[in-house]
């Protein structure tokens, strides 16, 4: 009863959160570390730290992920649903809502565009801002052109998973780590510590990662092969949530699930609400051809794309304080981010840039929402507001 009331608890914090966190994921672990660390006192700075390296480390939304695991460490099991479900629950509602208005006005509609123009203004700054933290030399930077170039030149999602793949073994190869990449912090205590129960969680988020492409393939039009497309899309995104771009549009767009005009769209409108970026995945099954689509199938595609984060933070956090400290981890992991970098680099260029810039107009007005987001720090939702009047406006 006790763990219940305090998932309650965690729900109702988290839920403020999520009405309330504007700007990206690195926003959003400021608001958790006002929150948890100054605030309230659950985690030291050092735990918090910790928990903040685990989840960057893992593929998948990285601030949800840190949420679900001050929830889990608050509350047990319960606690993390609870962390993700207060988190994540506003702006998925609220992108369900625009995916049912989108079928009120034509695809081409000015406002629409504009969200798709604003699209190119949020990834571009998502490439600098990554390309500096994350390719700092020579090798990284080249890593991350020759993945984009890739992936540019062949359209696939095995393309994607490829070049991360080679990426994080070039890595281990060649990006070796120094003595400054190594860190001895600690685990919180109050984690979770179970090693069979996370071994089974590991196996479960494998065993899914195989068998759901099996279906995919017996049944290319059911909503198995949905939850098979989201679920893969959730496994693979390393670097942040805008690089959940690629992966979801190589799995949405080229079966005709959803038209490119519309994936962009509801990608602008997905910069305009607090919470995480990966809440996209319910805008993408309200509109989506395959059944069910509407509520239900946001629903549906929501815990799919997440399905992998809940199952690869509760098989790593028992084993973290181990693998962290390792070199050759450390040295995958630079490859990992550096080919990420590619991949979102290729994105801005093909669907977003393609879909979006298509007169001076709309040039002019991505550069406007670039110098709005990086020179003048404007929040994202606001640019989005903004880009959706003027080009309604002059369309």
């Amino acid at each position: 009863m006790k763990n219940i009331f305090s998932a309650l608890e965690v729900c109702r914090i988290f839920l403020k959160l999520g009405l309330t966190s504007f700007g990206g994921p690195i926003a959003h672990l400021g608001y958790f570390r006002e929150e948890f660390v100054n605030r309230r006192k659950w985690l030291a700075e050092k735990a918090f730290a910790d928990l903040v390296a685990l989840c960057q480390f893992l593929p998948g939304p990285a601030s949800s992920q840190a949420g679900i695991a001050i929830g889990t460490m608050r509350a047990g099991l319960w606690g993390g649903f609870a962390a993700w479900l207060g988190f994540t629950m506003p702006s998925a509602i609220a992108l369900i809502i625009f995916g049912y208005g989108t079928g009120i006005f034509e695809k081409g509609a000015g406002w629409i565009h504009g969200l798709k123009v604003v699209a190119v203004a949020v990834v571009a700054q998502a490439v600098w801002n990554m390309a500096v933290n994350l390719c700092p030399d020579r090798s990284r930077r080249t890593m991350a052109i020759l993945s984009a170039l890739v992936v540019l030149l062949w359209h696939s999602s095995f393309s994607q998973i490829s070049v991360i793949v080679v990426a994080g073994i070039a890595g281990w190869k060649f990006l070796h780590s120094d003595n400054s990449d190594t860190v001895s912090s600690s685990v919180p205590e109050s984690s979770i510590k179970s090693h069979p129960g996370a071994i089974l969680a590991l196996i479960a988020f494998l065993g899914l990662l195989i068998v759901l492409p099996i279906f995919e393939t017996l049944y290319p039009e059911s909503t198995l092969a949905v939850i098979a497309s989201f679920y893969r899309a959730g496994s693979l995104v390393f670097g942040g949530g805008h690089v959940v771009l690629p992966l979801l549009q190589a799995e949405v767009v080229p079966p005709g699930w959803v038209t490119n005009d519309v994936f962009l769209a509801g990608y602008g409108a997905a910069q305009a609400v607090p919470g995480p970026l990966f809440t996209f995945a319910a805008y993408l099954g309200t509109v989506m051809l395959p059944q069910p689509r509407g509520w239900i199938g946001g629903i549906i595609c929501l815990i799919a794309i997440y399905l992998p984060s809940f199952l690869l933070l509760m098989g790593a956090m028992p084993f973290w304080e181990t693998l962290r400290t390792r070199t050759g981890v450390q040295s995958i992991l630079k490859g990992v981010n550096a080919a990420v970098v590619g991949l979102l680099l290729a994105a801005l260029y093909d669907p977003v840039w393609t879909g979006a810039i298509l007169s001076t107009k709309d040039l002019a007005l991505a550069l406007t929402c670039f110098a709005l987001l990086t020179l003048w720090k404007i929040p994202p939702w606001l640019i989005v507001v903004f880009a959706a009047a003027a080009s309604f406006l002059i369309t």
